[in-house]
């Protein structure tokens, strides 16, 4: 089997009394698309946040490629190779579609007060090569030709691949995306399914929160559900589907499908 990627093990999160994720144990392999699901407050959000180090535990431990993570912030974690997307894109409207996309790497030397003073000619070089690697991954999400554009002014599905843009700019192993196809018109959808399914061929992992079974069904496996915080399922997606509790709480006529 595939090794383990990204692992927890007995992660809670509380809020003011509150659990909102609840002894979460789960594996996530290299190679494989996970489909998270799960009713509106089931904890699937919180789970990716605590993942990403958007919050820290309550209790309980994240490991990525074997090493413990928990509570790493998340440019460190971006670093080791964890990417996310949220549900609603974040771009910076002013600026343009690839000033957003270059600014997506970590440490850049521009980024110090001194270094375009004390190392220019470095600064120059670094902004170079992130504007060739940034129109490259334009291209690869079909944004190329939008460069120059605002970014508040492109359309929501345009701003989910933006926001895919800017996590593969850090070449992460693994890329959580949140609700990916929510408001997205039907050729955007196709265009960043295909991607997914292209990144994922040559190598990347990556868990999906979604609540469009059919997209789950189609295209994540295994998959993984949760309900009040806690795992109620986890298995491929043709198991999803012959599993009475999840027909009856999530899938419905999938049964049918």
């Amino acid at each position: 089997m595939a090794e383990i990627l990204l692992s927890t093990r007995g992660l809670s999160r509380d809020f003011n009394g509150f659990r909102a994720v609840d002894d979460v144990s789960l594996d996530i392999r290299a190679g494989t698309i996970t489909g998270l699901i799960g009713p509106n407050g089931a904890g699937k959000s919180t789970l990716f946040n605590l993942l990403t180090g958007m919050l820290r535990p309550s209790s309980g431990r994240v490991t990525l490629k074997g090493a413990d993570v928990t509570g790493l912030a998340p440019d460190a974690l971006f670093r080791k190779g964890l990417g996310r997307t949220f549900q609603i894109p974040r771009p910076f409207a002013r600026m343009s579609v690839l000033e957003n996309v270059m600014m997506a790497p970590v440490a850049q030397s521009g980024e110090s007060l001194l270094g375009p003073l004390l190392f220019p000619a470095r600064v120059a070089a670094e902004e170079k090569r992130n504007r060739e690697r940034a129109m490259a991954v334009l291209e690869f999400v079909t944004l190329a030709k939008l460069a120059d554009h605002p970014a508040g002014k492109i359309s929501g599905g345009q701003m989910k691949l933006l926001e895919l843009a800017r996590v593969l700019m850090g070449d992460p192993a693994i890329i959580l995306l949140d609700e990916p196809a929510a408001g997205v018109n039907p050729t955007l959808t196709g265009i960043l399914i295909e991607k997914i399914e292209e990144l994922n061929r040559q190598g990347k992992t990556f868990v999906i929160i979604e609540h469009d079974m059919d997209f789950v069904m189609r295209h994540c496996d295994p998959v993984i559900a949760l309900a009040e915080g806690r795992v109620v399922f986890e298995g491929s997606a043709a198991e999803a589907q012959a599993n009475p509790v999840l027909l009856d709480a999530y899938l419905g006529s999938m049964a049918d499908a």
